[in-house]
């Protein structure tokens, strides 16, 4: 993992480009089952390198052992063009792996993602959901104080 870390926090498509040509594992996962696609959004690599890995055969429907799906990650990441593209791919903008039931609307909500937001209303997605324990996306964006996404929720018409 050591190598596909350096790549990435130096955004290096030429270098992600000859490792996977000499035979590199696009969908390695380090000892917290986080995958190169999803570490490609934490180090904040531009779409050309994350498309690189998606059309290498990086697993778009992956998700670590707490049930985070790439999807969740790339929206705590803010990358609107990359969810946009998963959405466009298929994904369910109400599917979550998690045991707690913690959904995509959660997740931007915590994070305060009002553009991601209102796409993923716009695609269909519940803002009424809530987790095990009864929370749903406005409770969320209270407990961290996210007023715009309040804001949005409230004068939401979708």
């Amino acid at each position: 993992m050591d190598k596909w870390i350096q790549f990435l926090k130096n955004n290096d498509y030429l270098g992600v480009k000859k490792y996977l040509r000499d035979g590199a594992d696009v969908n390695e996962a380090d000892e917290h089952e986080e995958s190169v696609l999803a570490m490609s959004f934490r180090h904040h690599c531009d779409m050309d390198l994350i498309m690189l890995l998606i059309e290498s055969g990086a697993d778009i429907y992956d998700f670590d052992e707490e049930g985070v799906s790439i999807f969740e990650v790339a929206i705590t990441y803010g990358n609107i063009e990359i969810v946009k593209y998963l959405i466009s791919d298929g994904i369910d903008v109400n599917k979550t792996h998690r045991r707690s039931g913690f959904t995509p609307m959660m997740a931007a909500a915590c994070y305060g993602r009002i553009e991601i937001l209102k796409l993923l209303m716009q695609e269909g997605a519940d803002k009424n959901a809530v987790d095990s324990k009864g929370w749903g996306v406005a409770d969320f964006a209270r407990k961290m104080k996210k007023n715009k996404v309040l804001e949005l929720l409230e004068n939401s018409s979708l």
